[in-house]
């Protein structure tokens, strides 16, 4: 193993497994057949958590729950300042109970505490932006369309919303969802991933406390069969958000396509960094270390892909492998620890073939490249891994890790940076680093990417939109253009004087 940073166990005290139910019309329900799963620590080795496990009773039932809210109850009328107070009393909510959110998130996906305290901390934000959105939707009017007519566009609820959330940041993401589906006046069925399920159950919990109306919003527990493929095909679902693997969203579009119910989908990413010769290469460095290792790579935005030119490439891997070697991987638990364990075994094993399939190929591993043990600790860990000579061909180069492995790719002129970004499937992110703002900006123009930042990455704020293209994707979440995605458009045109010409002469 290659030189690095390793923080051992802590000796923290685990709390007792955490016991999750559906939230089903406003009621804590345990599954018709009594079915559970556990959710073992990926760094800790222990049950966390024993969920109800939810089936097609279950999820059938929050479905009626959702749209006889909808279609009976007072949410999709309330005024917006209404629903922009319930909003903002969970917000405060979750604030209240950051530390207890941040601790079952730490034991479920193997993140470090400092980065899911930041996590939530950043949920609660999202809930306050998408209040002050409720009180903001509004249509438009048309007074030119001569003296006896009047238009107006209604901006209305889509209706019954399934939010269908992953593993790898279970609060944040949900929040990047349910709080504008909410603001817009919709209803919801919320499924979070089998792996990280409790922070969910919490968020429904603070709902409930904040004065929720019965059905309004829904939690199923479970697998994505049969509890989501039904939240994606069933007809009283009016529309299906979910942030997910490629694979995943593929399918989900399929299961929609029986009822043309509308789809919002953030899928994954390749996402490139480009790095010109005039670049800052302290700063593009870190960024660099940080956009691969950050949630242990295990991020639909790791800057995974870094595409440098030939003059600079030496000079830059020299900088972003010494940070390779300074940053703590180890215990979640401990607060110095910056990357923590991978989610699974099984997806371990997935991270490491794509690295041991490069340097078959050809790839020259400079740092990492295999999983590693953390003293006191029995959870899945994988070291910092740096691979050079990847050529475009490469899976490596093509694929989504989704781990710590940054890919090194080499170029000799602007255009054959942009055709290299432009290389992949995917379209979520990308990043450049030039001291000339023409040349960021005629790479901002030119990369096809949902997101690009210059001389910097992953910045995010709640007014800024989020989402890819290509098969990252469809819509956007975040900013205004994440509540108009649970919005439909209704025209209503009125006569608002008599003498309507007759049709038929008689």
């Amino acid at each position: 193993m290659t030189d690095m940073t390793v923080i051992a166990a802590s000796g923290a005290q685990l709390p007792e497994a955490f016991t999750g139910r559906h939230l089903i019309g406003g009621a804590w329900v345990d599954s018709k057949d009594g079915a559970t799963f556990d959710r073992i620590s990926p760094s800790h080795g222990v049950v966390v958590s024993r969920s109800a496990k939810g089936g097609e009773a279950e999820v059938l039932a929050a479905i009626a729950a959702a749209r006889a809210a909808f279609d009976q109850g007072d949410w999709p009328m309330l005024a917006g300042k209404e629903r922009a107070t319930l909003l903002n009393r969970v917000a405060d909510l979750i604030d209240q109970n950051r530390e207890r959110i941040a601790l079952i998130e730490v034991l479920e996906s193997g993140k470090p505490i400092a980065q899911a305290q930041g996590e939530i901390e950043g949920a609660a934000d999202l809930w306050r932006y998408a209040a002050a959105l409720a009180r903001t939707v509004h249509g438009d009017s048309h007074n030119s369309l001569g003296p006896d007519m009047l238009g107006v566009v209604l901006k209305e609820p889509i209706g019954v919303a399934s939010i269908i959330t992953p593993w790898n940041f279970p609060f944040l993401i949900v929040s990047q969802k349910l709080p504008f589906a909410l603001a817009a006046g919709c209803t919801a069925v919320v499924k979070p991933s089998e792996m990280t399920p409790s922070t969910t159950v919490i968020l429904g919990e603070l709902l409930v406390e904040a004065g929720i109306p019965a059905g309004v919003v829904n939690i199923v527990l479970g697998y994505g069969d049969p509890v989501g493929a039904i939240m994606s095909s069933d007809p009283r679902v009016d529309m299906v958000s979910f942030t997910g693997s490629t694979g995943v969203g593929k399918r989900i579009v399929a299961a929609a396509s029986a009822t043309l119910k509308k789809v919002s989908l953030e899928l994954g990413g390749k996402n490139p960094q480009v790095i010109f010769p005039d670049a800052d290469l302290d700063a593009a460095a870190d960024a660099i270390a940080f956009g691969v290792y950050f949630n242990a790579g295990e991020c639909c935005n790791s800057g995974s892909r870094i595409i440098v030119h030939k003059d600079v490439a030496d000079a830059l891997l020299a900088k972003v492998t010494a940070l390779s070697a300074q940053v703590p991987f180890g215990d979640p638990l401990d607060a110095r620890t910056q990357v923590g364990a991978i989610v699974s075994d099984a997806h371990l094993q997935k991270i490491d073939g794509y690295v041991q399939d490069a340097k078959a190929a050809g790839a020259q591993v400079l740092t990492g490249g295999e999983a590693f043990t953390v003293p006191g600790l029995g959870g899945q860990f994988y070291g910092p891994t740096v691979i050079a000579g990847v050529t475009p061909d490469m899976a490596v180069a093509r694929e989504e890790v989704f781990g710590p492995v940054l890919s090194v790719l080499t170029f000799t002129d602007a255009d054959e940076a942009i055709r290299l970004a432009n290389n992949a499937a995917y379209g979520l992110s990308a990043g450049v680093w030039s001291r000339d703002v023409h040349t960021c900006l005629n790479f901002a123009r030119k990369v096809q990417a949902g997101t690009v930042w210059t001389n910097t990455w992953m910045d995010g704020f709640a007014e800024m939109p989020f989402g890819g293209v290509k098969e990252s994707g469809l819509g956007r979440e975040l900013g205004r253009y994440g509540l108009e995605e649970y919005l439909e458009v209704k025209t209503v045109q009125m006569r608002v004087a008599p003498g309507r010409s007759p049709w038929v002469k008689g």
